[in-house]
């Protein structure tokens, strides 16, 4: 009779702990939502970018300038890559030949390709008169836009530039805001020190 004590004994404790563990029936389960890695930006530091191109600016430090080969008379193509947040700024330059009303409509046609994945395309004027330059940024507001942000910089008369930022992934800008943003600071920083070269 002993054994069958004790095994009763056993099964009473084993019992009490699982019971004891359930909790109050008034504590619900919630799933966790979902979570994005941390993202640690880089300190803001910028250098002055002067070349063979027909401007000047200031660029993140940590960033590079790649040209792109095969451009048509009168054009440069050039990236502004950032490595550290696997993306960059497409851009091109080109030098105005009465085509300015075009080379404008070209660039809220690329914009306007965007509407089906933007929530809001804002547009927001440019003008640093001391340094001669204006133009108009397409802010592209939308977790699945392929590119938040693009823009065009002009004198009116000889240059023109535009550019469109891309990253590297599937679109999912609400995980990468904190990027996003980051870049269009360094952008305003870009348009804000731009000079033109004549």
């Amino acid at each position: 009779m002993k054994p069958i004590r004790n095994l009763s004994a056993v099964i009473f404790v084993i019992a009490s702990i699982t019971i004891a563990s359930c909790g109050n029936s008034s504590d619900s389960y919630y799933p966790k939502s979902r979570g994005f890695f941390r993202i640690d930006l880089p300190e803001k530091k910028y250098v002055t970018f002067d070349s063979v191109y027909p401007f000047t600016c200031r660029i993140p430090e940590t960033a590079q300038i790649v040209s792109i080969e095969g451009n048509e008379p009168g054009s440069i193509w050039f990236n502004l890559i950032f490595p550290t947040y696997n993306g960059s700024v497409n851009f091109s330059y080109k030098t105005i030949n009465g085509n300015l009303y075009q080379l404008t409509e070209d660039a809220r046609e690329f914009a306007n390709k965007h509407i089906a994945k933007a929530n809001e395309i804002k547009e927001i004027r440019v003008s640093h008169v001391e340094n001669n330059v204006y133009g108009l940024i397409y802010d592209i507001e939308g977790s699945n836009s392929a590119s938040p942000y693009q823009f065009y910089l002009t004198d009116s008369t000889k240059h023109y530039l535009r550019g469109a930022v891309y990253f590297n992934h599937i679109p999912n800008n609400d995980s990468i805001a904190p990027i996003i943003q980051r870049v269009k600071e360094d952008l305003d920083t870009l348009m804000g020190s731009l000079k033109w070269k004549n």
